[in-house]
């Protein structure tokens, strides 16, 4: 008998138990038991997955019946956690382990359904009646409002008039067919759920460390020696990633503290809970900024070598009273400021200037210093409600960890990101770290913890309006010329010596062209660059809800996205649906989207008949039901495999997509049309071009040669026809294609190395050869600066890397030139021009190269505690509609903020019944002393109004919130789950966005959804 690793572990388990049994007094019986239940899996086909819910990326072992043998059909029967997987190793949370319920959900969809102009019904049709249908109502729209060039006579190829919403939970290589299909139309309203998350995280982490992601990952959190949860809830939100911090806990007696509105399911197991008002997030921040500096509690070392602490800013850079220099009165957005003056000082070879004695006050450290000297202990606390002890007790057990043998490790989402000032809050979290020497280490970084499973991959895509993959942005209107577009987007380094990865644009722009156009990009017509749509100005979800009610937009795509459940203000949302000529949902699910039209009573009280959006409701594959990637919070891609089949009729995204383009282009060829020439000329050759294969999508995103390539010597390092296996291969003369350039390594010519499986650990939790992370596979980013200028480890005890005497080695990939040597003054923060951390954005941020704190759109104050021109972020985008929307304290007196539950995630699992078991009802949050002031008991129905709508939900009245002081007032905070809505097996509830406000944070569009005003009463 050949017995596998898995069948010896099991049979090691029986044998294990029966002895047990047997010395308890069991008899046989239960052995027989333990037997038979191994015989209950032998016809099943095991496959490997990963989780679709949050971005921890959990390993899933599925089950299907059906092994191939003639007539068997396939179906999904059980799901367990992988025991192998680096990160969850066995483990599910509530909603990983309802799964099965998810998959096999009543509300499944299984056939395309169609709901005509102002019906009440849906009829069943075909998918060919569908996608015809489709195509034509594309094609017309599209031919009647195509913008071929602006009002300057430049050419900008454009389509304005219907947008797409991509998914955050389907695979990278859809994501990718979602992308071309996008640009290929000239589609400019295009986004994904990233826009509702974490787009501030990119913003804040890009402009700090040079790319917008998580630093580490999720096992090294068991390395730091204080876990600070400030930003999130992540016992709640991500239980099975938070398992290592109660592991550093336990093993490495970590501190945990956590600092949120509501004493939270973290905070039930942290060593030190501190309260907060929502929406104050950025003076705390800058109040721990100022203990450390003033108490002269930072990583001197650190700071003066790998950040731009010594660095000169222009003498005619400013701050005062909440603005800073540049401010144009009236103007929004990136006009808010004139940026000129948020720059370096230069020398006359370009460099930035610097004084290493940091006694210039120009130094970035000493504007720092008075830029954040306003937020004492005690403004801390009038702003956040905070009391001045808490405050103090986060700021000493951070200051602990500025010495070089101890680490903080940072966990946040959107606690973080919901804000008007969403990106500048990250950034105060990221400046922290830098100055206490915790960026790059283990057990250190600033992680954000992403909300989707895929929300990092469809983010690396550009699958936003703005953007192209690999974080490259889309040329705007003026940048006709394409080597003035190329110019204007290659960085070129602003220190000596500095690697700077994006002075390679152009190799990376170049290669992304022929993986779009294939043969028809040539250097003759730059590489096709006309093809691609110009733009004038941010076309994010906001915007195009803005369009919508306007009547400015005809169609509209969602792709596994319920905007209605998703967006802001969900009556705003519904008006602006019912304005659209036709909608497109893809989704696994009956979502609340596809049915905005159907009145439900209170929960949706909307006149259908007068509703004459044309609906097609198109059923797709969920993750068990295709092969793919995907991308979690650390930067891993974990490849997955098919389990079964979808039920009915239901066709994978790709099926949908490729139908439809080829649909329209058989009309294109047929009739003619608007720019038909990126429809016809993008690259869709693949072995079927009507159902795209995974593996060659996966293959075209990290790249090919198309030539033979040599390095500088003459040596040979790709055949023509070879994938690539490094981007610093790719070329900007046509001779390589890949479509995402940070994708690159991750599918060679040695394989797959998403689908890797080998989870050894090579030192503190590192296990490179599992999956392939981004960039490069290395596992914490800027690892260089775990060590100092001449290589030696800041705490010896975490000899991450070091240097062999040739190159860098050690238990992570470097993430520096491989044989840059010790005291070569390379820098660790290679994609920023200076290679040094930014204590300064310069220009990055549309409103300030420092953070600043402003106040929600909707706020309790009337003033803060210091002098200011701007209450509210004065680069803040709102439009006059929504403007007019806002309540005051005056009629909503308290403060709500929204969270997520561990047994839902967002309206998803409401569809899932052990999930529904779990959570049935709407609920909201209530603290005993508001509850009794205002005659609420414990399970009393309440309604919960904003100025844009209420919602009913049974009232928890708990001590998890407590009255705050804040400016001398006495303040009460709500908390609102956002997870039920009029569709799924739950209780039918409200849907909690008719509460948020319809505006964003200042550098993203991203909807403030953590602070606003609401009163509260009895149902």
């Amino acid at each position: 008998m050949k017995l596998g690793r898995r069948q010896f572990l099991r049979g090691a388990g029986t044998c294990v138990a029966g002895a047990s049994a047997l010395a308890l007094g069991f008899t046989p019986p239960f052995a027989r038991a333990q037997e038979t239940r191994e015989y209950k899996l032998l016809q099943a086909k095991q496959t490997r997955n990963n989780c679709c819910y949050c971005s921890v990326g959990c390993g899933l072992l599925v089950y299907g019946i059906g092994d191939g043998a003639i007539n068997s059909q396939e179906s999904i029967f059980h799901i367990e956690g992988d025991p192998d997987h680096p990160v969850s190793r066995g483990s599910l949370c509530p909603k990983g382990a309802g799964l099965i319920d998810f998959i096999h959900s009543e509300t499944r969809l299984q056939y395309p359904s169609y709901r005509a102009p102002g019906s009440k019904e849906w009829k069943r049709i075909s998918w060919d009646e569908a996608t015809s249908r489709i195509a034509r109502l594309l094609k017309d729209d599209r031919d009647k409002h195509f913008i071929t060039h602006n009002e300057k006579g430049e050419l900008v190829n454009r389509w304005l008039s219907t947008g797409m919403l991509a998914s955050s939970a389907a695979s990278n290589e859809t994501g990718t067919l979602d992308w071309k299909f996008a640009r290929a139309m000239g589609m400019l309203c295009f986004d994904n759920q990233a826009r509702t998350c974490h787009g501030p995280t990119v913003a804040a982490l890009g402009s700090t460390y040079g790319r917008g992601a998580m630093t580490n990952n999720w096992v090294d959190i068991r390395n730091a020696n204080t876990v600070l949860v400030f930003g999130g809830n992540a016992a709640e939100a991500h239980p099975v990633g938070f398992k290592w911090a109660v592991q550093a806990k336990i093993n490495n007696g970590a501190k945990l503290i956590v600092v949120d509105p509501r004493f939270n399911r973290t905070a039930a197991v942290a060593d030190h809970y501190v309260p907060i008002r929502a929406g104050s997030d950025a003076a705390f921040l800058l109040g721990i900024i100022n203990y450390l500096l003033t108490h002269d509690r930072i990583q001197h070392e650190y700071v003066r070598a790998y950040t731009t602490a010594s660095l000169l800013v222009r003498p005619d850079y400013s701050f005062e009273d909440g603005l800073f220099s540049g401010y144009r009165p009236g103007e929004i957005g990136p006009r808010t400021y004139d940026k000129t003056s948020w720059n370096y000082e230069l020398d006359e070879h370009g460099f930035a200037k610097s004084d290493p004695t940091l006694q210039n006050p120009r130094c970035v450290i000493n504007l720092l210093r008075e830029h954040a000297a306003r937020f004492t202990p005690e403004v801390v606390s009038e702003i956040c409600g905070t009391p001045v002890e808490g405050f103090k007790l986060v700021c000493e057990a951070l200051a602990e960890t500025s010495v070089p043998e101890l680490t903080t490790t940072w966990l946040y989402a959107l606690g973080f990101t919901h804000h008007t000032n969403g990106s500048q809050v990250i950034r105060g979290a990221a400046i922290i770290q830098l100055l206490l020497g915790n960026v790059g280490m283990p057990g250190g970084g600033v992680n954000a913890l992403r909300g989707h499973s895929n929300i990092q991959g469809y983010t690396d895509l550009g699958l936003l309006s703005l953007r192209m993959p690999g974080y490259m942005n889309l040329p705007m209107d003026s940048q006709q010329d394409m080597n003035v577009y190329l110019k204007e987007q290659t960085v070129e380094p602003e220190l000596p010596d500095q690697v700077d990865l994006w002075r390679n644009f152009p190799e990376y722009f170049v290669s992304l062209m022929k993986a779009l156009w294939g043969d028809k990009a040539t250097k003759a017509n730059n590489w096709g660059y006309d093809w691609l749509p110009k733009w004038d100005q941010s076309y994010d979800l906001l915007h195009v809800l803005e369009r919508m009610r306007h009547g400015k937009m005809t169609g509209y795509l969602a792709q596994g996205f319920n905007p209605l459940g998703s967006a802001p203000d969900k009556n705003y949302t519904t008006q602006a649906l019912s304005q659209l000529k036709f909608l497109v949902t893809m989704d696994p699910l009956d979502t609340e989207t596809s049915n905005f039209w159907q009145h439900t009573g209170e929960y949706n009280d909307v006149p259908t008949e007068e509703i004459q959006t044309e609906v097609f409701r198109l059923p797709t594959t969920c993750f068990v039901e295709e092969y793919g990637s995907i991308v979690n919070s650390a930067r891993w891609l974990q490849w997955h495999w098919k389990g079964a089949n979808a039920p009915g009729e239901s066709w994978s995204d790709a099926k949908i997509l490729s139908a439809i383009l080829m649909k329209m282009r058989e009309l294109y060829r047929k009739e003619g049309g608007a720019c038909p020439e990126p429809i016809l000329n993008i690259s869709w050759n693949y072995q079927n071009p009507l159902e795209p294969q995974p593996e060659e999508v996966a293959k075209e995103n990290n790249g090919y040669a198309l030539a033979d390539l040599y390095d500088e010597h003459g040596k040979l390092i790709a055949r023509r026809g070879e994938l690539l296996s490094d981007p610093l291969h790719f070329r900007a003369d046509g001779t390589t294609a890949s479509f995402n350039w940070v994708f690159a390594g991750s599918w060679t010519e040695a394989g797959n190395q998403m689908a890797r499986r080998d989870n050894t650990d090579t030192g503190w939790g590192c296990t490179p050869g599992w999956a392939w992370s981004w960039p490069a596979n290395r596992r914490i980013l800027y690892n260089r600066a775990c060590l100092d200028p001449m290589g030696r480890p800041w705490d010896p005890k975490r000899r991450y890397l070091y240097w062999d005497g040739q190159k860098w080695t050690g238990a992570d990939n470097p993430d520096y030139p491989l044989h840059s040597p010790p005291g070569s003054g390379v820098g660790p923060f290679i994609t920023l021009a200076e290679g040094r951390g930014r204590l300064f954005s310069c220009t990055s941020l549309v409103d300030g190269p420092f953070p600043e704190h402003y106040e929600p759109m909707e706020t309790p104050l009337s003033h803060l505690p210091y002098p200011t021109k701007s209450l509210h972020d004065p680069a803040v985008r709102m439009y006059a509609d929504a403007r007019a929307r806002l309540g005051n304290v005056e009629h909503f007196p308290y403060v709500a903020t929204t969270y997520s539950i561990t047994e839902l995630f967002r309206t998803w699992t409401k569809h899932a019944r052990i999930n529904a078991i779990l959570q049935p009802e709407q609920f909201i949050e209530i603290s005993e002393e508001l509850a009794d002031k205002l005659g609420i008991g414990i399970g009393d129905m309440v309604k919960v109004s904003s100025y844009r709508g209420y919602i009913k939900a049974v009232a928890v009245v708990t001590k998890r919130l407590t009255r705050l002081d804040v400016m001398g007032k006495s303040l009460y905070q709500i908390g609102v789950p956002s997870n039920w809505g009029f569709k799924g097996a739950t209780k039918p509830g409200f849907l909690s966005n008719t509460l948020t406000p319809a505006v964003g944070d200042a550098n993203t569009q991203t909807p403030e959804f953590k602070a606003f005003l609401v009163n509260v009463e009895k149902a």
